[in-house]
């Protein structure tokens, strides 16, 4: 859930290693973060569209012909800066030259587990202990929902660029991931994809309640990662959600990983099949 880097030397993906780990922040270490600013109102959540569009996200052009995008969100405590590794080591093997890639910046707010102090979030996380319950107690539903309506935002500024639902990949980390399956599976775009990593799916109920009846599951399958010593985001947690998707008649892949609250090479590997298989080049 906290802070997602990745080493900066992986932004050349010449030197990519295989035994390459992301590192993460543990939740004990929350409280050692630099402290700057203290909210007397812990639980408000943002709820404008203002807050988020104060930080521009950070935008990896396509190669080649823009045909597709991947907007891909950041876990608690991150930016978007995070994730730019990934894309490197995603596009790697220029098999992704046609998508472009959108890394969100959330906003600063108090998050009450970080005893009320400001951090990057897309939502706030009452408590955070390791459990499986943990997060999914006194869970923000409206700090879901304004961030739900930011994503959806970005997808259709993407839409409204000529790119069509259909080659649009929403994904995330953690908290980011959470969002990625709330947003895009319980929303009316019709997806090409979604990606979650060592995440969950938060606010079921409203979830389900967004849910257009119409919704046709079996175009947007899912995949997601998780590491089998996750500490954070319990690997039961990540195994509940994907079994609730399946029910709700979603198409979901779901890899184990040997690794804590982290990404790994081999599942950042994985990712990129998935988004090759689900964003195609159309030229050859």
């Amino acid at each position: 859930m906290a802070c997602s880097r990745l080493p900066l030397h992986l932004i050349n993906p010449q030197v990519l290693s295989r035994s390459f780990t992301a590192t993460f922040a543990s939740p004990a270490l929350l409280a050692k973060r630099p402290q700057l600013s203290r909210d007397p109102a812990i639980s408000k959540s943002l709820s404008t569209m203002a807050d988020f569009n104060t930080r521009p996200p950070l935008v990896f052009p396509a190669p080649g012909k823009h045909t597709a995008t991947v907007i891909f969100a950041h876990g608690l405590g991150d930016s978007g800066h995070g994730w730019a590794g990934a894309v490197e080591n995603w596009r790697r093997r220029q098999r992704l030259d046609e998508v472009k890639f959108v890394l969100p910046h959330a906003p600063d707010r108090p998050i009450t587990c970080n005893g009320g102090y400001r951090m990057a979030g897309w939502f706030d996380i009452k408590r955070l202990d390791g459990s499986v319950d943990s997060l999914r107690a006194s869970e923000d539903q409206e700090g879901t929902v304004a961030s739900a309506a930011y994503f959806t935002q970005l997808m259709k500024k993407e839409v409204d660029a000529g790119i069509p639902a259909s080659r649009i990949v929403l994904g995330g980390f953690s908290q980011g991931g959470a969002m990625a399956l709330f947003t895009g599976l319980g929303g009316e775009l019709p997806l090409a994809g979604v990606v979650g990593l060592s995440c969950w799916l938060p606010v079921v109920e409203r979830f389900l309640q967004g849910m257009p009846a119409d919704k046709n599951k079996a175009d947007t399958p899912v995949f997601l990662g998780h590491g089998d010593k996750d500490p954070v985001v319990r690997a039961e947690l990540g195994l509940m959600s994907a079994e609730k998707l399946t029910e709700l008649g979603f198409t979901v892949t779901r890899k184990i990983y040997p690794m804590a609250h982290s990404a790994c090479v081999e599942e950042l590997d994985d990712v990129e099949e998935f988004l090759h298989g689900r964003l195609p080049p159309t030229e050859k």
